[in-house]
């Protein structure tokens, strides 16, 4: 029987790393079908912040009966983490895919993103970020209770109001400063299908199989594209958001526990090619873009490698030859830094689908 939904509870996540093609599946799902997967947010379970979130969101003046229980649990019961080695991420997975094989592009469209705490955080940690070494210093005092924060950490707590439907989040800082009113825009920052040929890796930089991307983009009514790599594809997930800004440059977004809602679809052959070309790296689409998204650990190569993705898909997609092709994208598309803090950098490219209405008649 298909599973209709995948907790983030213990079995069912890794912290800090990536399924490898060693992990067995935590379900087995069909192409196309439809469930619910819990991602959960690592900000309040970590070393740094006590690893105790209850006592550490009652230290800043919350209710400690909103911490999520797979929360408490997680961090109270995950055995052999290494804290200095392994990234902060719990990653929800590796799910099957029937049918699944290598040369493959599985499909993710994200139907609903619900929240799944009332507040969110916004961390900095001493030599992250795009400012390391600068701020936060190592001797940076945190900003809630010493004996449970080590120093160098500064965590700001984002509270999440509103009806659903017009939700808003609220930074407030110290003293009689009004609130800082953002919008409420969730997704997903990690998401990916397990690499074939290596052990567990550490979640935090992302690559040609997906994983910690954080393309802000793609939000409910958007979809994933993947290359497969392994039979079954291995799909996971994790890193949720409730908003970022692109670059996400103190070190996290507003993180932020989520139940995600997807579609899942492998496409064969033709009925991959059609819609994204020979897909070898992750890549995006809204009702209104296309996203080629670049990665590496160079900023300037990682917009490289965006650009040639571009120009990849438009021949590709719409037989569009280079030259023409690059003119376009120097005269129309906008190229985003998607994110500085991974270690390996994002880029990726907006192409507007208006533009190319001529084509999709």
């Amino acid at each position: 029987m298909t599973p209709t939904h995948v907790a983030s509870r213990m079995g069912n996540v890794l912290w800090g790393l990536l399924p490898s093609e060693h992990d067995p599946f935590v379900a087995k799902i069909r192409s196309g079908d439809v469930i619910t997967v819990d991602a959960l947010s690592h900000e309040g379970i970590m070393e740094d912040q006590g690893r105790d979130p209850r006592r550490w969101l009652e230290s800043r003046g919350l209710d400690p009966s909103l911490v999520l229980p797979d929360a408490v649990e997680i961090a109270g019961e995950y055995p052999g983490r290494d804290p200095l080695a392994d990234g902060p991420h719990v990653v929800t997975g590796p799910i099957g895919v029937e049918g699944a094989e290598p040369g493959d592009v599985l499909r993710v469209d994200y139907l609903e993103l619900l929240p799944r705490t009332p507040f969110g955080v916004v961390s900095s940690r001493h030599g992250y970020g795009a400012l390391p070494g600068e701020y936060p210093l190592e001797s940076t005092v945190p900003l809630g209770d010493p004996e449970i924060e080590w120093p160098g950490l500064v965590s700001v707590l984002c509270s999440l109001e509103g009806d659903r439907g017009s939700e808003r989040l609220l930074i407030k800082p110290r003293g009689a400063l009004p609130a800082i009113e953002l919008p409420f825009a969730p997704f997903l920052g990690l998401v990916g299908v397990v690499p074939a040929g290596t052990g567990r890796l550490n979640s935090i930089p992302p690559s040609d199989y997906g994983g910690n991307m954080d393309i802000r983009d793609l939000v409910t009514g958007t979809s994933l594209y993947l290359p497969v790599q392994i039979e079954g594809a291995g799909l996971y997930l994790g890193d949720p958001h409730y908003a970022q800004g692109h670059g996400e440059v103190a070190l996290t977004a507003v993180e932020a526990s989520l139940a995600a809602t997807i579609r899942v679809s492998v496409l064969k052959g033709a009925a991959a090619t059609s819609l994204v070309g020979a897909l070898t790296t992750p890549f995006g689409e809204s009702a209104t873009h296309w996203f080629c998204v670049g990665m590496d650990r160079d900023l300037d190569e990682a917009m490289r490698r965006s650009v040639r993705e571009a120009l990849r898909f438009l021949r590709e997609r719409f037989s569009i030859p280079t030259e023409e092709a690059y003119a376009y994208l120097s005269a129309a598309a906008d190229f985003v830094v998607t994110q500085v803090v991974d270690g390996v950098k994002g880029v990726h490219c907006q192409l507007r689908k208006q533009d190319f209405r001529s084509y999709l008649v």
